[in-house]
């Protein structure tokens, strides 16, 4: 009797010390694995370190005059400004195409397509047109910075807020428009374009390719709050992107207003997209090329890690082009150039081999 009643009373101490202990939570990560996980911030590390190496190589080698010099600071002071126009570019471009491609659901489009390019080339090649080259040339500062992006946005927000709102919203029919218009534009710039004279049409040239060396230092203090600002408030959505991005069945199970979500991404969208046109010129494929490398980079569809991993690949490819073609290769092609080539490739490569990502 004695040994089944010590056995009860074994058994129940040892029951109250099992509740008596913390119950285990489990966290649940966005990467499948801790292999996915370390093999993502080694490749972030890897893109953040080969941007800065090539920044510096750009802000100290070759240059011309001795450190000691007097105008080694006015130098190394322009090439600083061409370098966060790069980090402004690949901050917009990344930002910006990965949103616009998850509330779209397609990896292959670009924010391009609603015709934020078009409507810059119209604005530069009518200028030249109707008023002539000096003008054009005057065609700079804050004022006509923000004429430009004020033109953009208020494109971006009539077309979402004619084909967005209401009951029966289409985001297909809103990107089908933007294409009609974009390429309406376009039409209209090329005719014009046909019309002037070979040293007009050189200075307008100029302005068509997208480059850092558009970028004028007086808008920075401008053009970097307000860059900061959309891309931490697209960072901030990024739970929210990402259900969005499972479709409006999904995000309306979950009691997310999917209009509402939608319009919110594509302004902020517009913003970005219509800052680094009017500030660098045109970058069609770039934001395609940083998009694509940045999700085979990430091996999750969390956009709180997809971010910062396209900003990073971008800016490296900016700076690391640049820093070749100017000393290493020594050609003054514009880069612009070059890697809308190699997007442009690779966006066909895809297109043909896989049909969709």
């Amino acid at each position: 009797m004695n040994t089944v009643e010590s056995r009860l009373k074994t058994k129940g101490a040892f029951d109250a010390r099992l509740h008596m202990q913390p119950t285990r939570t489990h966290r649940t990560s966005a990467f499948r694995s801790k292999k996915d996980e370390r093999r993502y911030w080694f490749l972030l590390t890897l893109f953040i370190g080969l941007g800065l190496l090539a920044a510096l190589g750009l802000l100290l080698y070759n240059n011309p005059v001795p450190v000691d010099s007097p105008s080694f600071i006015p130098v190394v002071q322009r090439r600083l400004e061409a370098i966060v126009a790069m980090f402004i570019a690949a901050l917009c471009h990344s930002f910006s195409t990965v949103a616009f491609q998850s509330v779209t659901n397609n990896r292959i489009i670009t924010p391009s397509l609603l015709g934020y390019e078009a409507l810059y080339s119209f604005i530069q090649t009518s200028t030249l047109f109707f008023f002539g080259a000096s003008t054009l040339a005057s065609f700079s500062g804050t004022g006509a910075f923000f004429l430009q992006v004020t033109l953009m946005v208020t494109l971006s927000l009539i077309l979402y807020g004619w084909l967005l709102s209401g009951k029966y919203g289409n985001l297909h029919l809103m990107l089908l428009v933007g294409i009609i218009i974009g390429a309406g534009l376009n039409s209209v710039s090329g005719f014009m374009r046909r019309l002037l004279a070979p040293s007009e049409f050189d200075l307008l040239q100029s302005r068509l390719i997208g480059s850092v060396n558009n970028a004028d230092a007086e808008y920075f203090p401008i053009v970097i709050p307000m860059v900061m600002i959309t891309v931490l408030l697209l960072f901030l959505f990024s739970r929210k992107l990402n259900i969005l991005s499972l479709g409006r069945d999904v995000a309306t199970t979950f009691g997310l207003r999917y209009q509402a979500g939608i319009i919110y991404t594509l302004v902020l969208v517009a913003v970005l997209m219509a800052i680094s046109t009017s500030l660098i010129g045109p970058l069609t494929f770039f934001g395609f090329l940083v998009a694509l490398l940045s999700y085979q980079a990430t091996p999750t569809y969390d956009h709180k890690y997809i971010f910062p991993m396209a900003f990073a690949i971008g800016f490296s490819i900016l700076t690391t082009a640049y820093f070749l073609l100017y000393h290493v290769f020594n050609a003054q092609t514009v880069v612009a150039v070059v890697i809308e080539l190699f997007g442009g490739l690779i966006f066909l490569t895809v297109i043909l081999r896989k049909r969709s990502l």
